[in-house]
């Protein structure tokens, strides 16, 4: 409801009250101005500017839209975890994912270098996978900075392994481009195979389970990007030995 364009407006005075209202929001939303003047110490006149910063025409039309946010926290129903992994072992483990996984573990085992790239939630499992390729004796690593510099003896003989979630972001697709004009191999996994990201890849397995939001967050489960990257790096430990 608060966007960070509306907070870095507020002056002292506002700030303690979008403090306030963020704490007793269930209550605020059934009080009278006057109330609300009295428990925060500021004026009516304080609340109608704070009100006309975040957009609203008056303290009537702030409630409305503070009940609405409400509203919609309540209606956020988190699907359970075994419900999205069973998902997707219904519907990918039953395909040709082992095949695609055994693909990928053979241009893995080829390459000089390995090289993980993901953001946010998708970097922590760059992180994790190229931290676990190497406790089973392939070196990788990992880029979940878009600012990062790839140096060029890098760019040589590479497999880069991309993780997203929508197979749109940005950064990775500015790198997988890079990297692929350069003539190194391009391993992608996301949550389906139409992606901008997937269609650039050389091998792109996809999960396909559902997109989870929570307030502009994607929680949609990793679990299946864990089961791929595990496999993936026991394939390239039988290949090497």
């Amino acid at each position: 409801m608060f966007t960070s364009e509306m907070i870095a407006s507020f002056n002292e005075l506002e700030t303690s009250l979008y403090n306030y209202i963020s704490k007793n929001s269930e209550k605020v939303a059934y009080m009278r101005i006057r109330e609300l003047a009295d428990e925060t110490h500021v004026s009516t006149a304080t609340i109608l500017r704070f009100c006309r910063k975040i957009d609203c025409e008056g303290f009537s039309e702030f409630k409305v839209k503070l009940k609405m946010h409400l509203e919609e926290d309540r209606k956020t129903i988190l699907k359970d975890t075994q419900h999205a992994v069973t998902e997707f072992f219904d519907r990918t483990l039953k395909g040709d994912i082992e095949e695609a996984i055994k693909d990928a573990a053979q241009l893995v085992s080829k390459a000089d270098n390995v090289l993980f790239i993901g953001i946010g939630t998708s970097g922590i499992l760059a992180e994790y996978g190229s931290r676990y390729f190497s406790s089973l004796g392939k070196f990788a690593m990992y880029i979940k900075d878009p600012l990062f510099p790839v140096h060029s003896s890098l760019r040589y003989n590479s497999t880069v392994i991309a993780l997203s979630v929508s197979g749109e972001t940005n950064f990775a697709v500015t790198h997988l481009n890079q990297m692929k004009q350069e003539g190194n191999k391009i391993i992608s996994i996301t949550n389906n195979k139409h992606s901008t990201i997937a269609k650039i890849s050389d091998i792109n397995i996809p999960y396909y389970v559902t997109e989870e939001w929570f307030e502009n967050a994607n929680i949609t489960t990793q679990v299946p990007v864990l089961y791929i990257l595990e496999s993936m790096a026991h394939e390239v430990y039988k290949l090497n030995h």
